[in-house]
Order: C-alpha cells, then structure tokens, then sequence
C-alpha cells in the first residue's frame, strides 16, 4: 500500500509540474510555435458492422473512392456498443483491423484505430461486453454504472495496458482515445467516488472523507470552504486522467516510439479541462503528434441554432491546446446515423463551422452502423466532397491562428462555482453564461489573453485572486445586476460603478436613453414580457458620477419606474464596465437592441474589437489575430434567409477583402469608407446558412 501510495505521489508530482508550466517551456520543449496547415486534416470513421466483413469492407472503400478526396484518413472503431469489450473479442478485432488497414493503405488512406472504450460510457451490451472483477464508476451515492470503469483500478489499467498493446502492434498510422475517458456516464451521473478514489483523494488532500461526509463538504457549508474542496476535487481528476494518459503514453510508445495518439473531448469542467497538460503526456518524451476531436453533441439539425452553439464548445477546447497541436478535426457526428436527421449541406456546414471556431479538419462520424448498403449515403459524401476545396482552403487560410474577440469568462477550476450556494453540486450545471450575443455579428472568442472584451455572469468571479479580478476590471467587462451585487459584496464597488437597488418581477420594458451609444434609437423600447419568460427587471443606481445609465424602466402604462436599469461606467483602472439588468443576455435580436450591442461593445473594447457585422443579419463571426499585416475571418448567415448587404466593420487599415464561398469562389470586396479605425465592407448576399472566408489585403 505505502509503495501504491508513493507512486500516487510521484505521478501527482509530474501532472502538477506539467500543469504549472508556461506556454513558452512547452513551445520549446514541443516544437514550433505554429506549424505550418496545408490542407484540412480529414477523417471518416468507420463501424464494425462497416469493416467486420470483406465484402462490405471492400464497398466502404470503393464508395471513398468513387468521391475521391472525400477524405484522407480512414479510422476504424473498435466496437459498436459503448462498454469496453472482453480482452479475447479485443484481441480478434485488433488482428482483422490489421488487415483492413493495409488494405485502406494500399488505396492511398492513411489509417488508424478508434478505440471506442477505454474506460466505458455506460450501461449497454453488458453481456457481451467487459466482466470481472474491475471496480465500476462510482457516483458519491454508491450507485455504479456497470458499464464504465474506475481508471484508478489495478485490474482496470492492466486490461487498458493490454488493449493498448494489441492496438500498437496493429500497425495503425495513428490511435485515437475516444471521449469515454471522463466522469459523466449513465445512469449514475458524475463520478468516480469508488473506496479507491476516496484513498487517493486522501493522500492528495490530507483528509480522509466517506462519500457521505465528502458529499456533505462538497454542498454544504460556508462557500470559500465549499470552494476550496471542490478545487481540490477538481485537481483529483485531472490527476486521474493525467495517470491513465501516462500509462497509454508509455504503453504505445514502448512499442511504437513516434505513433501519434489522439484524443476525443467535449466541454470537460467537471474532469478540469487540463487539455494543454494532457496533450503533453500524450506526446511523450519523444515528442509524438498529438491529435485533438474537439465535439459535443448536436446530433441531428432540428434546431439548427445549435450547429454555432457546438461550434463555441469547439472553440472553447481547441483554446485550450498547445500550438504545437496541429491536427484537431472535429467531431461531426450524425448519431445514430439516419441520413434525414441532418441535411447534407448542414453537415458540410458545421465542419466549416467549426474550422472558423478553431480547427484545422474534421473527423465525420456520419455512416451506417448496420451491415447494410450505403448508397442512401452517397449524397451526402457527394456534398462533402465538393466542398472539400473549401475546408482545404478554411484550414490553410485560418490554420492555428488565435481567435480574438468577446469572450465568455471561464477557467479550469469553473465548475467549482456551480451552485454555490446551495443545492447538489454534482447534479447537472453548466458554470458557463448562455446568450444571444454571439448570434448577432458580435465576434466570438475563447480565451482571456486574446479576448477585447469579458462576458462575466454571477459566482465566475469566485475562482479568482483578488488580483486577477481587479486585472479582469480594469479591461472592458459586459455583467448582469448579480454579477454586479457580487462583485460589490467581495469589495470593488469602486470599480463597478453601480449598485443594485431593487429588482421587478412582471411589466416592465426597458426604454433606451438619450446616451450617445444609443445612436438614432433614443427612446426605442423592449418588452421581453416577463410573465412569459421569467427574469427580473433591475434597478440600477450610479455610485460614480461618471456611471451614465443607458436605459430605464417603464410600466405597462408607459411610466418610468426606474431610470437605471443599464450602464456603462470607467474606472480608476481604466476599465471600461457595462452592467445590464433587463434580459442581459436573451432577446437581442431587434434592431435597436443588437445595434445597441454593437456601439456598447465598441466602446468597452476602446475601439480594438476586431470587428464586426454592423448590418441587422443574424450572423456568427470568427476573426483571427492579424498576421503579417492581414487579418482573416469567417461568418456563418445563421438564418434560413439570405442576408442581403451584409455588413462588415473591420479593424484595419487594409482597404480590400478577398471573399471565399463554399465553392472557393472569390470575389473582392472594396470599402466604402472607414468609421475610426474600422473599414467598412458590404456584402452584396450570403445565402441562408452559408459561410464565408474572407481575407483582408
């Protein structure tokens, strides 16, 4: 136990280390700062059903050839259902793929192995999948899920050291972890709190608990104590997944030194979002390729709003990695795989989508897993291979340039912060801010060293030093009335500006004042009706002669009620602060509101957001950090009509803009003028959800 125990340590040691390094140790331990991205990074992944056989193995590759280009990687799943498999079934798989992937070679594919479950997601198949006496994920209730397993078992990392061997001696060009390797699975929900975790936990935090008293640590108590648990929580998982990473690491590269290893994610707070450290561990002391599949979710185009909230999930976990990551493809994924469920087009378009949000590639999950002809799929690998060119285009063009913008403020340690107050903290939350703001031309970001301006919502701020809020102050911070009460109970009401003075349940509509900011809508009103859509009105008061309201609020009969209810204020620090407390963050999407947006957000950013739709379209934009004097970017029209006379204020003094289609067609684009700092270019149409590129000259 004491030498278990020691090697914890040692482990917990390296993951640390690794962790507090600086981006500029990893860029000179791993490589370039950034590579070079000729074409985008292609995959198709394959099911067994698909590779099982040769014959229909064999219709697999005459389809990629028929639509040659399509892709150039062929990945082979190592299962159909979501448990990991007995070691034997493993071990006959592995010897079949070997064979597959020669063949897929010999057709020009480069070719790997997806191992679907390393770990497991969760209950399905149970009886033919993994037996024996491995510890199950364990939620803080004692409930299992008898199809995931404790990464933390002896036995566990034994059969994944096997399985992982079996798979490098496959001969793969590369391997890829697929996204089981987290602690959310069905039916138990988070995990893992198994008597081994709980040991380790011990060791790592110098306090033994039970579930039951670690449950109660965790909810209940005064919020800074409740806070520092669950950092440290969060820190054990990292931890955790750091030790299994090292295992596969070792395991692969024993065998095959320089074999590329990538892995799936989605938006992991709970697990620590410790992508950059794992990324590191991933390559070894050989400096391997990693690989990233940055996914989440959006399985069918029912609401088709989603396709860019996916794309902020993406964007958000490609920020995270290091630059010397160059493949990072997407997980496009058409679960379970039933061709109406998604329009070819709004496939081709979410891998667009999620280049501009960040990637290079994507990985298409999108065929049959039924032993079954494809030609129902042949119009969409159609599709996807005419617009192929343009993902070539999208990934050279844009490459691993950092994204610059508005960003939604999280960290590493955000989840700490979901119900902080009260309630189970291990119950489903999200630490992030949902809005509209990012629909209405407003260019997004992901990251705070390259964000212009902060979007900052309530208990974010409780993760902070003193010093990094008073940092996060001093730029230009957009906050809801509660963020507002909350930062002026932690002390800074200096540097906010205003202060919370009441709050109104039904009829009130906010009225914009005669502020300069609000431009020719002086007076215009919005009833986002509260009896519909419950949300409080605010009543805001200035603390700082300088604090100027933006807007006030009336009742249904037209009288004013409050003649605060948003503001804008600059501080001491010279941060520039904009508190709204009526709808802050849904329904912007009338033409007075979202044009308010835009001059606000100008105006928090002193004149150095990058740019943006200036024109009333309902469009999603990406802009990268200049380069060599250029700037490029990409917008999504995110309606099902065609957006005329687009728009576009970019912060250059380049007068020209070369404009990319999804047929790589280019047209080139004048300006018509300039206001400030910005160049103003209109688009004669974007045709409903469609993506451009557009590259400033």
């Amino acid at each position: 136990m004491n030498k278990l125990i020691a090697a914890l340590l040692f482990l917990i040691f390296l993951g640390c280390n690794l962790a507090t390094k600086s981006g500029k140790e990893r860029m000179n331990q791993s490589g370039p700062a950034k590579a070079k991205v000729d074409k985008a990074f292609i995959s198709f992944r394959i099911g067994v059903p698909l590779w099982l056989s040769d014959k229909r193995c064999n219709e697999v590759f005459d389809l990629f050839d028929k639509y040659k280009g399509v892709t150039g990687e062929i990945t082979f799943f190592t299962s159909f259902t979501h448990p990991p498999i007995p070691p034997d079934v493993f071990r006959q798989r592995a010897g079949i793929l070997k064979q597959r992937m020669e063949q897929a070679r010999k057709r020009g594919y480069k070719t790997g192995i997806n191992i679907l479950s390393t770990i497991g997601h969760h209950n399905e198949n149970l009886d033919n999948s993994l037996q024996g006496d491995y510890t199950r994920m364990t939620n803080i209730d004692g409930e299992i899920c008898h199809g995931s397993f404790c990464p933390n078992d002896e036995g566990m990392r034994e059969y994944i050291r096997n399985i992982y061997q079996l798979t490098a001696r496959a001969n793969p060009d590369y391997i890829w972890v697929d996204d089981d390797v987290r602690f959310g699975h069905m039916p138990i929900g988070l995990g893992c709190f198994c008597d081994n975790c709980l040991t380790i936990f011990e060791t790592e935090s110098g306090v033994r608990y039970t579930r039951e008293s670690l449950k109660k640590a965790l909810n209940e108590g005064p919020v800074e104590e409740k806070l520092k648990i669950r950092e440290a929580w969060l820190r054990h998982n990292r931890n955790t997944i750091s030790r299994l990473f090292v295992l596969i690491e070792k395991t692969v590269h024993e065998i095959a030194p320089a074999m590329p290893i990538g892995f799936m994610t989605g938006d992991r707070f709970y697990e620590g979002y410790d992508f950059d450290n794992w990324a590191k561990i991933l390559a070894g002391p050989n400096h391997s390729p990693v690989m990233w599949r940055p996914g989440g979710g959006y399985y069918n185009d029912n609401t088709t709003s989603d396709l860019a909230g996916k794309s902020h999930d993406v964007g958000r976990q490609v920020s995270v990695l290091p630059q010397d990551v160059v493949s990072i493809q997407s997980e496009i994924e058409n679960f379970p795989y039933q061709r109406l469920k998604k329009a070819a087009n709004i496939v081709a378009l979410e891998a667009c989508s999620h280049i501009a949000a960040g990637c290079t590639g994507a990985a298409f999950n999108v065929l049959s897993f039924y032993d079954e002809p494809l030609d129902e799929y042949e119009p969409l690998l159609a599709r996807l291979q005419e617009v192929r060119p343009f993902f070539d285009l999208m990934a050279r063009t844009l490459g691993r340039t950092e994204i610059t913008g508005i960003q939604t403020f999280w960290n590493k340690n955000s989840y700490a912060t979901v119900k902080p107050e009260e309630g189970n903290w291990l119950s489903p939350g999200n630490p992030l801010v949902n809005h509209d703001l990012y629909s209405i031309g407003l260019p997004a970001c992901y990251s705070n060293q390259n964000a212009k301006v902060t979007l900052l919502g309530k208990d974010n701020v409780l993760v902070l030093s003193k010093e990094e809020i008073k940092t996060l102050l001093s730029g230009g911070v957009y906050m809801d009335a509660e963020a507002l009460a909350q930062l002026n109970r932690m002390g800074y009401g200096d540097l906010t500006g205003f202060e919370v003075m009441g709050a109104d349940q039904v009829d009130r509509t906010e009225k914009f004042t005669g502020h300069p900011l609000n431009g020719e809508f002086i007076g215009y009103q919005r009833d986002n009706r509260q009896s519909f859509w419950k949300s409080d009105a605010y009543t805001l008061q200035p603390t700082n002669v300088n604090a100027k309201p933006l807007s006030s609020l009336i009742d249904y009969s037209g009288k004013e009620v409050s003649n605060c209810t948003s503001g804008i204020f600059e501080n001491k620090l010279g941060g520039r602060i904009c508190v709204a407390g009526y709808y802050p963050w849904t329904f912007m999407e009338n033409r007075s509101k979202s044009s308010q947006m835009k001059s606000v957000f100008r105006w928090l950013s002193k004149e150095t957001l990058p740019g943006y739709i200036a024109s009333f379209h309902k469009i999603n934009l990406w802009i990268r950090q200049p380069e060599n004097g250029k700037t490029a970017l990409a917008f999504t029209n995110s309606s099902f009509d065609p957006a005329k006379n687009v728009t576009l204020r970019l912060h250059t003094e380049n007068k020209t803009i070369k404009l990319y289609d999804m047929a790589c067609r280019e047209t080139v684009i004048h300006s018509s003028g300039t206001d400030g700092a910005y160049q103003k270019f209109v688009i004669p149409e974007v045709g409903a959800w469609e993506i451009r590129l557009a590259v400033s000259e």
